[in-house]
């Protein structure tokens, strides 16, 4: 039995039509997009123009928000409870990485295991169970950390020089860890 040509005609018209925009799509250079995660307010009530200061650390390595880089923000307004939903926001969008400080480090790691997640300056990223060590962190995790127990002796030392006539320093911390602890009593 043979085909009727204008059945035969309309499955190809129809093929046709699915492929050309999946042909397009492959051939259009893809924007990075970057998703932004806070725990704050968005930039209208942000006293410390964080949003304005990111896009101008973008501008200055030569990204362009909006035209060769797209930024995706999240803010949780104070309600931290919004976290979860918001960076799961983020991850349908998808983005291609996150950005995340403090608190939504950990609403951005239980909502991804694969879009690399940039932590911005956590305090003790191995103790904070984020990375498995700061030489080789491992996971979707990475970023900066202002970690240094290994500079504290160091620090005291700068701060005797510059005051010599200190005799006592204190420092308000929430349970200290051991080696900071041994860092400071070795000081």
């Amino acid at each position: 039995m043979t085909t009727p040509r204008p059945i035969l005609t309309g499955i190809l018209l129809i093929c046709l039509f699915a492929v050309v925009p999946l042909l397009a799509d492959a051939q259009r250079p893809s924007v990075p997009r970057v998703g932004v995660l806070s725990p704050g307010k968005s930039p209208r009530d942000d006293a410390f123009r964080q949003r304005e200061r990111f896009e101008a650390g973008l501008r200055d390595l030569g990204w362009t928000p909006g035209s060769n880089v797209l930024t995706d923000y999240r803010y949780a307004e104070g309600n931290l409870d919004r976290l979860p939903r918001l960076a799961a926001e983020l991850v349908r969008i998808p983005v291609n990485v996150i950005i995340a400080r403090g608190l939504t480090i950990t609403a951005a790691r239980n909502a991804t295991a694969t879009i690399p997640i940039v932590m911005a300056a956590d305090p003790d990223p191995v103790r904070s169970g984020f990375v498995a060590s700061l030489a080789r962190p491992g996971g979707n995790i990475t970023g900066l950390s202002t970690q240094a127990p290994d500079l504290e002796a160091k620090q005291l030392e700068l701060l005797h020089g510059a005051l010599p006539s200190l005799a006592r320093v204190g420092e308000p911390v929430r349970g200290m860890k051991s080696d900071t602890k041994r860092a400071w009593e070795s000081s």
